[in-house]
């Protein structure tokens, strides 16, 4: 069984980002923006109450404190400075879960945070020592450092496919600094397949194993919400 993430609450103040009320139907898990990439205190406690409206479990999406880059600027930061930020951010998310009577199903780092883990032991288990507070899994990358630090934390391991953002040969995401359009039925066949078969198409062509326990569409992505119906769709049989 499989579930459809979503990176939301990514809205600042009057500012919007991704259309979270047309997503909600679409997906099973979200991922909530904590207020250093995106959200505020407004934004997040809104976005926990149309999850919870939906029914769909909430994970917090902790960033490096990059607002003004959208969390997708690398930055050097000690092991105990960045565990202690992605504490602070978890925790503001806690207290609107709490005030909704829900539980924190995840931890997903976003952007930069997310790409770095995946490859440096260091940011990892900086991010482990914070999961480990709240008892969560962390969502992350099959075959990376993620994987390999994560998926012996005492809450657990999610891996997760990609149906916006292309692969290169290596298994690596390409990251842009803003997602381009993708076309809804040609990402809900590669959804399909890496879920049933675990293999995802490189932008070379090359044939890469993945393990898909979900499947992403970010709220940013131009053409997200027909995006997510559509691996909704394909994915139905399969969905937890």
């Amino acid at each position: 069984m499989v579930a459809i993430n979503c990176d939301m609450g990514e809205a600042f103040s009057i500012y919007r980002c991704g259309d979270d009320e047309g997503l909600m139907p679409w997906i099973t898990l979200a991922n909530v923006a904590c207020g250093f990439h995106a959200s505020d205190p407004k934004v997040m406690r809104r976005t926990v109450a149309l999850a919870k409206e939906h029914g769909v479990r909430v994970g917090a999406h902790p960033s490096l404190p990059d607002r003004e880059g959208f969390g997708r600027r690398e930055m050097k930061m000690e092991r105990d400075e960045l565990t202690a930020a992605v504490i602070y951010q978890v925790g503001a998310l806690a207290g609107f879960l709490r005030e909704q009577g829900m539980e924190l199903n995840h931890i997903k780092p976003h952007g930069s945070l997310y790409g770095m883990a995946a490859r440096d032991e260091q940011v990892a288990e900086a991010v482990a020592d914070a999961a480990a507070v709240f008892g969560v899994p962390l969502m992350g990358m099959s075959g990376t450092v993620h994987e390999r630090v994560w998926g012996s934390s005492p809450g657990g391991f999610i891996s997760e496919y990609y149906a916006d953002l292309d692969y290169r040969p290596d298994g690596s995401l390409i990251i842009t600094r803003e997602h381009a359009a993708f076309d809804p039925a040609s990402s809900a066949r590669k959804a399909l397949r890496a879920v049933t078969d675990g293999v995802a198409t490189a932008v070379d062509g090359t044939e890469i194993p993945v393990r898909a326990d979900c499947v992403c569409v970010h709220s940013d992505t131009p053409n997200a919400v027909d995006l997510a119906k559509a691996v909704h769709e394909a994915l139905r049989p399969h969905l937890s």
